[in-house]
C-alpha cells in the first residue's frame, strides 16, 4: 500500500493560510496618513504665502482653487504610493502561492493599507469638526440667554447692512430689533430659502423704523441685502462642490496609486519585480 502525503502551500510566518499581513497594512496606512499631515502642512503655508487681502497681490480665487484641487490630488499620489508601498515590500513571504496570487494580494495589500488610511485620516479631522460644531452649538445657546447684542453671527454682517442709517436715528429697543431680524434672517436662509412675504414685509418695517428710511427705501435695501445673501450662498455652494470633486478625484488616485505601489514594493522584495514587467 503507498501513502500519499498531500502538502498544502504555506501562508505568511506565525500566520499560516491567510493571505493578509496585517502589521505592513498598518504600518503602510500610518506611514501614509503622516505623510499627508506633513503635505498638508507645507500645503497651507504655501497657500497662506500665495494669498494676499491687498488688491492686485497674490494670486486670483479661480487660480487658488485650482492650485487646492490639484495640490490635493499630489498629497494623495505621494502618501498612497509610499503606504502601499510599505504595505507591499514589509509583507511577510508567501510560499507556495501562484504568481497571479501574489500578485493579487499585492494589490489587495495596498488598497487596504489606503483604505484604513482614509478612515484613519477621517477620524482624525473629525474630531477638530466635532468641536467646532459643539462650539458653534454652545455659543448659539449661550446668545439666546444673554443679549441679542452681543450675540455673533454669519448674519451679523448682513444685518448691520441693513440698519445702516443715520446715527441720529433712535429706536426704542435696537438690540431687540437686531436680534430678531437676525433670528429671523438664520431661520429663513437656513435651508436655502428666503424671506417670505410676511417675513419680507415685518423686516421691512424694521429697517424703515431703525434707520430713519423711507418704506420704499427700506424695501429696497432690504432686497439688496438678500440678493447679496443668496448670491454668496450660491458661491459656497459651489465652491463645496467643487471640492467635494476635487477629494473625490484625490481618493481614486490614490487607491490606485496605493495599489501599484503595493505590487511594486511586493515584486522587489520577493525578487520578482522585473519579470512582471
Amino acid at each position: 500500500m503507498i501513502d500519499t502525503v498531500v502538502v498544502a502551500p504555506r501562508g505568511p510566518a506565525g500566520s499560516p493560510g491567510t493571505g493578509v499581513s496585517w502589521p505592513s497594512i498598518i504600518a503602510g496606512a500610518i506611514a501614509a496618513c503622516a505623510m499627508t499631515l506633513v503635505l498638508l502642512a507645507f500645503g497651507t503655508g504655501l497657500g497662506l504665502s500665495a494669498i494676499s487681502p491687498w488688491a492686485g497681490s497674490g494670486v486670483s480665487a479661480t487660480t487658488f482653487k485650482i492650485t487646492t484641487g490639484l495640490y490635493l490630488i499630489v498629497i494623495a499620489m505621494i502618501s498612497s504610493s509610499i503606504g502601499g508601498y510599505l504595505a507591499g515590500r514589509l509583507r511577510t513571504a508567501w510560499e507556495g502561492v501562484h504568481a497571479d496570487e501574489v500578485y493579487f494580494r499585492d494589490t489587495a495589500h495596498g488598497f487596504i493599507a489606503w483604505a484604513l488610511a482614509s478612515v484613519l485620516g477621517a477620524a482624525v479631522l473629525a474630531s477638530p469638526a466635532t468641536s467646532l460644531i459643539g462650539g458653534t452649538a454652545a455659543g448659539a445657546s449661550q446668545g439666546a440667554v444673554t443679549s441679542a447684542a452681543q450675540s455673533s453671527g454669519p448674519m451679523d454682517g448682513y444685518v448691520d447692512t441693513i440698519l445702516r442709517g443715520d446715527p441720529a436715528a433712535q429706536n426704542a429697543n435696537p438690540a431687540e430689533a437686531r436680534g430678531e431680524v437676525v433670528r429671523l434672517f438664520t431661520r429663513s436662509f437656513r435651508n436655502g430659502g428666503e424671506l417670505k412675504g410676511p417675513d419680507r414685509d415685518y423686516t421691512v418695517k424694521v429697517v424703515a423704523a431703525r434707520t430713519g428710511l423711507s418704506q420704499q427705501d427700506a424695501e429696497k435695501r432690504v432686497n439688496e441685502v438678500v440678493t447679496q445673501i443668496k448670491a454668496d450662498i450660491d458661491a459656497a455652494r459651489k465652491a463645496t462642490a467643487s471640492l467635494a470633486f476635487w477629494i473625490t478625484a484625490s481618493l481614486l488616485l490614490g487607491a490606485f496609486c496605493a495599489s501599484l505601489a503595493a505590487t511594486e514594493g511586493g515584486g522587489l522584495r520577493d525578487g520578482t519585480w522585473k519579470r512582471r514587467r
